[in-house]
């Protein structure tokens, strides 16, 4: 396990550092900066004023300086301060944090429960109408694009039941009821697919465990089939559920952006968009590179949990 944990690990922080300079270079390729962001495209501005705003945020140098200094602070745990608000990254992260996880969170939940079920359901259904309608709405969760569906939601529940979700954000701890129904929406939004991704990884997970014999002697033992298929199926065919789920919130981590933005959320990723717009780029760098490493942490979370579910599972 610790040999196991040292690899991994390294393998991380290769990536991030591959990471780091993919970012940098792809955000110094987009036209434009922050200078021309402040002054703005009709503003008249001398040449030496241009020039001065560039030797202050350091756009004068090479980009291989900027870059050295970015990644200096980066080893000290520094993320760097906001060019366009002064405040340190750090500070605007982690005050938009608890928006991102609390509607991944959900997102998750939503995805698992009903994925699981509705590929259980199709497992133990399979070739009849209920599993038809199933794999048909598998097939149409994933084909939604997020920002269509978001769209289309807050038209329905907005023009036809004239109910408008709520655009100002409340604290859960303040308005846990209004809190929730805020994120409804949101959160079917962005666990449509994952929801379809699960159903399918399950209903094929399912239909597998099913076949073994092992589940035809639990049958033939005369065990009820509630207890064959929660007890013995369905805990064996969790792995590759649960391979999915995790890989599936690192998806949902970067979905977020779209969903923020279209239901106005106040969260990490709304963030990225605003720091991409206004040529921020320690806000955009350090953002990107926070919610890359999250990602990968998950996914070193879902592989440890396969030793608990699957005890034969050794790492080496």
């Amino acid at each position: 396990m610790g040999r196991y944990l040292a690899v991994r690990l390294y393998s991380m922080v290769v990536t991030l550092a591959g990471l780091t300079i993919l970012v940098f270079l792809l955000l110094h390729l987009i036209p434009g900066t922050v200078v021309e962001q402040m002054i703005g495209a009709d503003a008249v501005v001398s040449t030496q004023m241009v020039e001065q705003l560039k030797r202050f945020f350091g756009l004068d140098q090479p980009w291989y300086v900027q870059y050295g200094r970015w990644l200096a602070q980066l080893l000290r745990g520094d993320l760097g301060l906001s060019w366009r608000t002064g405040k340190p990254v750090w500070t605007l992260i982690i005050e938009r944090l608890p928006v991102t996880l609390e509607l991944t969170l959900l997102a998750v939940a939503f995805a698992f429960v009903v994925g699981v079920t509705a590929g259980v359901v199709s497992a133990l259904r399979q070739d009849r109408a209920v599993d038809q309608a199933a794999r048909v709405g598998m097939l149409v969760g994933l084909s939604l694009p997020v920002f269509w569906q978001g769209t289309m939601l807050i038209l329905f529940f907005s023009l036809y039941l004239r109910w408008m979700p709520p655009v100002v954000w409340v604290d859960f701890l303040a308005d846990p009821r209004r809190n929730l129904t805020i994120l409804l929406l949101p959160t079917i939004c962005l666990g449509t697919a994952s929801a379809a991704t699960v159903a399918r990884t399950t209903r094929a997970s399912m239909l597998e465990v099913l076949r073994s014999d092992y589940v035809r002697t639990a049958l033939a033992k005369g065990l009820v089939g509630r207890v064959v298929v929660l007890k013995h199926a369905l805990k064996n065919a969790l792995i590759p559920i649960v391979t999915v789920a995790g890989l599936q919130v690192g998806y949902l981590l970067g979905g977020s952006v779209v969903v923020e933005e279209v239901f106005t959320l106040p969260g990490v990723g709304r963030l990225v968009l605003w720091s991409i717009y206004q040529r921020d780029y320690p806000v955009t760098q350090s953002t990107i590179l926070f919610v890359a490493s999250a990602f990968m942490a998950i996914n070193l979370l879902v592989d440890l949990l396969y030793g608990y579910l699957e005890p034969r599972i050794r790492y080496g």
